[in-house]
């Protein structure tokens, strides 16, 4: 990042040793879902946040993660919490109706509750992509939980 004289600049901060961080994965596409959250779990255990620090609640599919999300962000236990499905292109609507609804809801609850949510929900065209995109984008997921929680905590 560039350094600007006379503006006060909020490094990125990635220290996840104080933080609790609850995560929302969808049980369908379960093979997908348990890769994202390997990837997830690797990194916040990687950047410090401990194993107790940590809940898991799974809910039946995508459209269920936002009201699980919200419960957990309403409880006041959580520094951030982290979004994990998979919703794969099949042959009808649904795929759309399903992706954006979901990320909606989750863009809605981190909004009215304040609390970051990392959206690790993939949405892919089939399989393959999802199988090759699943650890890494649980790696982010859980980074981008970490950074959210500290640059929040630094803002107020």
């Amino acid at each position: 990042m560039a350094k600007f004289d006379n503006i006060e600049e909020i490094e990125r901060n990635i220290e996840g040793r104080d933080l609790a961080i609850g995560i929302v994965m969808s049980r369908f596409n379960i093979d997908v879902c348990e890769g994202l959250l390997s990837g997830c779990v690797a990194s916040l255990l990687h950047h410090g946040v401990d194993a107790s620090r940590m809940i898991l609640v799974t809910v039946p599919g995508a459209l269920e993660i936002p009201v699980a999300l919200r419960k957990l962000a309403k409880s006041g236990k959580y520094d951030a919490l982290v979004a994990l499905g998979a919703v794969i292109r099949g042959e009808t609507y649904h795929f759309e109706v399903v992706s954006n609804e979901s990320a909606g809801g989750v863009m809605a609850v981190q909004l009215e509750t304040g609390i970051p949510i990392a959206n690790g929900i993939l949405t892919t065209e089939d399989d393959d992509q999802a199988a090759s995109r699943m650890n890494e984008k649980g790696r982010e997921a859980g980074l981008a939980a970490i950074e959210m929680a500290n640059l929040l905590r630094r803002l107020s």
